[in-house]
């Protein structure tokens, strides 16, 4: 008996720690397949609730910029209250968002409870999910944990376009979020088998330096936000950032001499590795930000794909991205980091080159095919790299540290990228529907400057049925002008967005050869025990 009890007690905590790591991993996939659920909702989403393309933009922008400001905040929030606490209460933040997308009746209830509860409650969740997965687990099983998170982490960025369009054009974008719910009340009913994990370094929390970090990022990227709303003060906005950033940095330092707490430790950036990393991760996000807005825009207001015709011609970027970073991964070889990573920007360089001439002539997604192959090729070769290439020096004591500060510049990043292209976008459509109207021989003058006036107060991505519904009551010829322009207009305005993605690339091009420069990061193990 006793030999059957003592072999009995090991083989319970082993699986509980299975089922543990299972519910990690499906709190991380509900973390990255609900923004691609949004991202081929959107013509669904803008029907459903009467409201724009650009509303819906802003709130997929605003849950990103969310997510990347409270980050580091969220780190030591978990740090003070206790991992385990912080860890729930980004559940439920997700959970209130999502259930919030179940039920919403307006624009005004996404941008509060999905895109800023929810934001923050993905900023209290991940890295109280790293200290968590520290804790809980040893050895190889907290190597296997990393791996089946990170798995459920691109897979769920794989089939998310596919899984989320299914659900909304045979049931409805509804069902998508409601079942994001059902995932976390599961992952949540598992919580007594997660241990605290308790927090040994100084208490004292860097008020000034939270503050700093929110208005940097949140100042940058809610510039470019107002900017596309037509709003006032954008400059005041985007000069508040800066400053913000550059004070924070500072701040920072000051901090670190006086031997204060900090919000984090600025001798991070000290490592050449780390900066060149962290701004790698930047304009990745950036890019994939920029165009993960203006492709499904393109897809379902132009070609006026259905969710799932969305989801099917997105699906070459997301599948190769996930196919070439796990061959990668594993293959890299004795290639340095820095010739992948060159070779992952320059092939989306090259990608979204291919998509901008495309983008007018094409008359089904599958013509993207290929374009979107080759730059999920590049995604993917960069996805491979990154994470380990920017922590893999920092030794495992600093490493949760690190890959919350990696977060956030990926967050911002992705932020930045879905505010700037669907801004330039707006303003593309402004100006080329206004320069069309002009020159046309068809409106008479007062036409002309009531789509002006209209187009300065609100200009918005329309399908052609939408605006043949909106232009009813006109005279034929009117509204087949107005069609005609519209038809030449919101191609051109998506060539222009898709500028953003392909810009970033090319920076990071160019950055690629910084890091050639610089000698191969010498592996700590940080780098494969990370959630970045």
């Amino acid at each position: 008996m006793a030999d059957r009890s003592g072999i009995a007690g090991p083989e319970r905590v082993a699986g509980r720690q299975k089922l543990l790591a299972v519910l990690l991993a499906m709190a991380m996939f509900v973390l990255v397949v609900d923004t691609s659920l949004m991202n081929v909702s959107i013509s669904a989403v803008v029907r459903d609730l009467d409201t724009t393309v650009s509303g819906v933009q802003s709130a997929i922008a605003l849950e990103a910029l969310v997510s990347a400001a409270f980050i580091l905040i969220g780190g030591k929030v978990g740090d003070l209250v206790g991992r385990k606490a912080a860890y729930v209460t980004g559940l439920l933040g997700y959970a209130v968002g999502a259930t919030a997308m179940t039920v919403a009746q307006g624009l005004t209830a996404i941008i509060v409870f999905w895109a800023i509860v929810g934001g923050i409650g993905a900023s209290l969740l991940l890295p109280a999910m790293q200290s968590l997965i520290h804790g809980n687990f040893e050895g190889g099983a907290r190597k296997k944990v990393y791996a089946l998170v990170g798995a459920a982490a691109a897979i769920a960025a794989a089939v998310g376009p596919l899984l989320g369009g299914f659900i909304t054009t045979f049931v409805t974008w509804r069902l998508g979020f409601a079942l994001e719910v059902v995932v976390i009340a599961v992952v949540l009913s598992g919580i007594r088998l997660v241990r605290d994990v308790p927090y040994t370094g100084a208490r004292g929390v860097d008020l000034v330096g939270a503050m700093l970090s929110v208005l940097g990022m949140g100042g940058v990227v809610l510039g470019v936000l107002v900017w596309q709303e037509g709003g006032e003060f954008v400059g005041a906005l985007m000069v508040m950032g800066v400053a913000a950033i550059v004070g924070l940095g500072f701040w920072l330092v000051r901090r670190k001499r006086r031997e204060r707490p900090a919000l984090l430790d600025p001798d991070l950036f000290r490592s050449a590795l780390f900066q060149v990393g962290v701004s790698q991760q930047c304009l990745q996000q950036i890019a994939l930000g920029g165009m993960m807005i203006a492709l499904p825009i393109y897809l379902q207001m132009v070609l006026e794909y259905n969710a799932l015709q969305a989801g099917l011609s997105l699906a070459p970027l997301s599948l190769s991205m996930f196919a070439v970073a796990l061959i990668a991964g594993k293959r890299a070889g004795r290639r340095r980091p820095s010739t992948v990573v060159r070779w992952g920007f320059l092939l989306f360089a090259i990608g979204t080159s291919l998509l901008i001439p495309i983008v007018p002539r094409a008359e089904f997604g599958w013509a993207l095919l290929v374009p979107l192959a080759v730059a999920g090729t590049g995604l993917g070769l960069l996805v491979s790299q990154l994470n380990n290439y920017t922590l893999s020096p920092i030794p495992e004591a600093r490493a949760s540290e690190a890959a919350s500060v990696n977060s956030a510049a990926g967050s911002f990043g992705l932020s930045l990228g879905l505010a700037l292209a669907g801004a330039v976008m707006l303003a593309a459509l402004s100006a080329t529907f206004t320069s069309r109207t002009e020159e046309s021989t068809v409106l008479p003058p007062a036409d002309q400057q009531r789509v002006a006036t209209a187009l300065e107060r609100d200009a918005q991505v329309m399908s052609n049925t939408e605006l043949s519904r909106l232009l009813a009551e006109e005279p034929a010829e009117i509204r087949d002008e107005i069609m005609r322009i519209n038809t030449e207009a919101r191609p051109l305005a998506l060539q222009i967005a898709l500028l953003v993605p392909l810009v970033a690339a090319l920076a990071g091009l160019i950055n690629s050869f910084r890091m050639g420069r610089l000698p191969d990061p010498k592996p700590s193990g940080s780098g494969d025990l990370v959630l970045g």
